[in-house]
């Protein structure tokens, strides 16, 4: 049986989690409107990505004999100006999510909850990819400047990315 406190930590994750799929979701549109399809793609991936996150989360909990309690979430931003900006967003977004799995992983040890202190390792090591990727857009995006071809060669790029949930696990 896990804590009350965890489980209530844990939903709260669930809900970041969700609120990134929402985001990211954002993102998608806003790519999709500017015609740079291969980047909406992208976030298309990212998004199913974040629910898959959301749904380990919930499954653990629902295992550990937790109760889910679904909250509201915030409205994301609708309009990112740039790709450079979206994807600096982002960035920022998922060094959030490193942060609350960080202090997740932290109650747990403080909690002597060695159940979810393995379960979360697999969080921490997804996080330090999520922000690798992202930067690495960033990086290439800030060298681009404003050069549209080459945001279009990147648009392209991005586009082949594809969410494997087998991958995942």
């Amino acid at each position: 049986m896990i804590s009350k406190k965890m489980e209530k930590a844990i939903n709260e994750q669930i809900n970041r989690e969700l609120f990134s799929e929402y985001l990211y979701l954002s993102m998608q549109a806003w790519f999709a409107g500017e015609n740079l399809d291969g980047m909406a793609s992208w976030m298309a991936a990212q998004s199913q990505e974040e629910r898959f996150h959301a749904m380990k989360f919930f499954d653990y909990l629902m295992d550990r004999g937790g109760t889910v309690k679904l909250m509201a979430m915030e409205q994301p931003e609708v309009d990112f100006k740039t790709p450079l900006n979206a994807f600096t967003e982002a960035l920022k977004h998922e060094q959030f999510i490193t942060k609350s799995i960080h202090d997740l992983l932290d109650l747990a040890i403080k909690e002597k909850d060695h159940p979810t202190q393995s379960f979360l390792q697999w969080f921490v090591d997804e996080q330090v990819e999520e922000e690798a990727t992202a930067d690495k857009i960033v990086q290439r995006l800030k060298m681009a400047g404003n050069s549209m071809s080459i945001i279009f060669m990147m648009d392209r790029e991005l586009g082949e990315r594809e969410f494997d949930p087998e991958a995942e696990e």
